[in-house]
């Protein structure tokens, strides 16, 4: 399996390009096309060298709280050997573009375009890119919830290319989820996965559910429902979900539809509001 996924490189539109796009936020999703994703509106981190990132995520009161996802850029000869500041976050990551070297509790591993790792709270790791080229890929962040009597997951090294889809029922093959964790494994509190729909594939129902998610084009384009709205969105587009905002998907082609997903699962909802 070839895997093409898009990356954002940033620029800067000309003066002659129309102010219209599919940019839209409300009070149940955001869509974040990636037309929006240019060199005035990168963000830099401590402890990162050579490298840049889009927030497309972050926990906002009244809306997702759960989560951050940026993509980052990191020019060659970069990266960070303190890429994390806070001990409670776990991490999932994946590669768009380039090679990533990723050290963890003193292991080196070399993560290619669809690599992926998912760091546990308190993960030793660092992050360098020793190519010639640009390294570009997600990096999703949350806050670890802790339960007494299991212990934190376990490090997971992975390519997108070596894990097989499961394809969901009913649907002759049609829509299928790369699954990087296993969902029997209650250690973990967020999925990061790939989902898959064929030409013609469709989410035949409204889904409405506590999961706040993340979704991330890689490839392909589709029409999606979100709440009341059908959006048109392509590979490089972004969408951002509440708990509870209703969705659908038909995919129309004329290549496959596949993008990345955050869902928070695995825990009691919080009683007390404001407090984690």
């Amino acid at each position: 399996m070839t895997a093409k996924y898009f990356a954002p490189t940033g620029g800067h539109p000309p003066q002659t390009q129309l102010l219209t796009d599919r940019a839209v936020f409300t009070d149940a999703y955001a869509v974040i096309p990636k037309g929006t994703m240019r060199d005035i509106t990168t963000s830099f981190l401590p402890f990162w060298d050579a490298t840049r990132l889009w927030v497309i995520a972050r926990p906002m009161t009244g809306f997702a709280e759960t989560f951050s996802h940026y993509i980052m850029e990191v020019a060659p000869n970069g990266g960070s050997d303190r890429p994390e500041v806070d001990a409670g976050a776990e991490a999932a990551l994946f590669v768009v573009e380039g090679t990533a070297t990723l050290t963890v509790d003193g292991t080196t591993h070399v993560l290619t375009e669809g690599g992926y790792a998912y760091l546990p709270p308190a993960a030793d790791w660092t992050l360098h890119n020793m190519a010639d080229t640009p390294l570009r890929f997600h990096w999703i962040r949350k806050a670890y919830e802790a339960v007494a009597g299991l212990d934190a997951p376990d490090v997971i090294i992975t390519n997108d290319a070596d894990v097989a889809p499961t394809v969901m029922p009913g649907t002759d093959g049609k829509w299928a989820t790369t699954r990087f964790a296993d969902p029997a494994d209650l250690r973990h509190d967020m999925h990061v996965t790939i989902v898959t729909f064929e030409p013609g594939a469709v989410i035949p129902f409204l889904e409405t559910h506590v999961m706040e998610h993340g979704l991330y084009v890689l490839e392909g384009k589709a029409a999606y429902r979100l709440n009341t709205d059908w959006v048109e969105v392509e590979a490089g587009d972004y969408m951002w979900l509440r708990a509870f905002c209703p969705q659908a998907c038909y995919a129309g082609g004329p290549g496959k539809f596949r993008y990345l997903l955050y869902k928070d699962v695995n825990r009691h909802m919080n009683l007390r509001l404001g407090a984690r």
